[in-house]
């Protein structure tokens, strides 16, 4: 039985595969290769676009899928996750995919081992499918070639779940990784900071940018996201005509993480993203509950 709790549980080989099952899903309509199977998606936070693209990953590759929503289950009467998940359990489903407030929510039910745990975003710790749809998209738009490409991740990285699992992986495969923060909006890291924009814009193949955050710092930093959009927005007088790909795990807070202008620029990714991400998700899917079973 094998968990998709951060992308550290996929061997290289595994990833290489992933990639190949994601672009070749993308260029034909599967079979119903999970038709027999059975997913129960169980989020404790809101989402867009990881649970719309996880169901709609599931069905199209045959599986059933059922939502258990939180705020109508019996964990408002008290019971624990882990009951809540060995009752599901028992209805004998063929994963779980889980979004917890908890960074440790899906290990915690991983370890249990009763069916495979996908986790679809963990507190500011972990979000592994993510991470993988950004490598699906960047190594499409490359062809490949990766390996020492530079990617700044700009914005509030310390609380955000995507640049902790991306930082992982994309180090892991090869690029180079520089943080773009004001000081209390970064991590502590090994990697190179920076607090200006500007000083990485002629090093970089590819910005990620992050939505801010400003609700989850107890002290504000800027008087208001204007503020905060002066320094950090992605905008094309700020690219000018550098070929810079521009990356946002969604959802864009427009004019303050990414200008409306540099969204409907050719050189920003962002729905790519997300058409991208149901195929790495199919890709998934098929790993966990296919493969690895056989």
């Amino acid at each position: 039985m094998q968990h998709l709790v951060d992308t550290t549980d996929f061997s290289d080989i595994q990833i290489a595969q992933l990639l190949h099952d994601a672009r070749t899903f993308k260029v034909q309509r599967p079979p119903q290769l999970l038709r027999d199977k059975l997913l129960i998606t169980l989020f404790f936070e809101a989402s867009t676009r990881t649970r719309s693209s996880f169901e709609v990953a599931a069905k199209r590759l045959g599986a059933a899928i059922v939502h258990l929503d939180p705020s109508r289950s019996s964990t408002k009467k008290g019971e624990s996750l882990e009951d809540t998940f060995a009752n599901l359990c028992a209805m004998e489903p063929d994963g779980v995919i889980i979004r917890h407030t908890d960074n440790d929510a899906p290990q915690q039910l991983a370890q249990m081992q009763m069916t495979s745990v996908i986790n679809a975003g963990a507190g500011n710790y972990a979000h592994p499918t993510q991470a993988l749809l950004d490598l699906f998209t960047l190594t499409e738009h490359f062809n490949g070639q990766i390996k020492n490409k530079t990617i700044a991740i700009v914005g509030d990285i310390v609380s955000s779940r995507v640049a902790s699992s991306g930082i992982r992986l994309l180090t892991r495969m090869g690029m180079n990784v520089l943080l773009v923060a004001p000081e209390p909006f970064m991590p502590q890291s090994d990697l190179p900071q920076y607090e200006h924009l500007e000083d990485v814009l002629d090093r970089v193949d590819v910005i990620m940018s992050l939505r801010a955050q400003l609700e989850r710092h107890a002290s504000p930093l800027f008087d208001d996201y204007a503020e905060y959009a002066k320094h950090y927005c992605i905008t094309k007088e700020r690219l000018k005509e550098r070929n810079i790909l521009i990356l946002h795990p969604g959802p864009v807070m427009r004019n303050i993480d990414i200008s409306d202008e540099m969204l409907d620029d050719p050189r920003c990714k962002v729905l790519e993203q997300v058409r991208n991400g149901v195929y790495m998700r199919m890709a998934i899917l098929k790993l966990l509950l296919l493969d690895s079973s056989n």
